[in-house]
């Protein structure tokens, strides 16, 4: 077994055991064998690079991302009930493209369900090469690329860097 099937099934099992807490030994044996074909399976898919799971910072910043992407859908929230319930719904819908700085696809992935988790807005494509997100837009405040990655990007990518790349 290579490393990154180790370091999979490690994270597989500890999400087992916080699912069917309190365990017995029939929930340990079954999560055992589930986790461990599976990470055989897609081991090599779902880590690429192991060493980036050593860094007790990047887990430190995980669990200041997730107050913070709570927070951003609450106000996302908040602000499409208003448009919703509004007489003349103030809407301005439109497609704009973003800039990212994030590199590896984990990063992107998570920056693209970000968004699109977020009320409002939807992903609807990546150029990875170029590092361009095609963002669908509730209401477009601004099509210029630096302007809207700034009021949409931006709150997610700084702490996202930190995390995956």
């Amino acid at each position: 077994m290579r490393k990154s099937h180790i370091i999979l099934f490690i994270f597989l099992i500890l999400m087992w055991l916080f699912v069917t807490w309190p365990t017995d030994l029939q929930h340990l044996i079954v999560g055992i064998l589930v986790c461990g074909f599976v990470s055989f399976m897609i081991g090599d898919m779902f880590v690429k690079r192991p060493h980036v799971f050593k860094h007790l910072s990047r887990y430190l910043w995980f669990l200041y991302y997730i107050p913070l992407f709570i927070w951003e859908c609450i106000k996302a929230n908040l602000d499409v009930a208003y448009r919703v319930a509004h007489p003349d719904l103030p809407i301005n819908p439109g497609i704009v493209k973003v800039k990212t700085d994030l590199k590896s696809d984990t990063a992107l992935t998570f920056l693209a369900n970000s968004i699109t988790l977020t009320p409002g807005t939807m992903s609807v494509d990546i150029d990875a090469e170029k590092g361009y997100l095609y963002i669908h837009w509730i209401n477009v405040k601004d099509k210029d690329i630096h302007k809207a990655t700034e009021i949409i990007v931006a709150r997610f990518e700084k702490i996202l860097k930190r995390i995956f790349d």
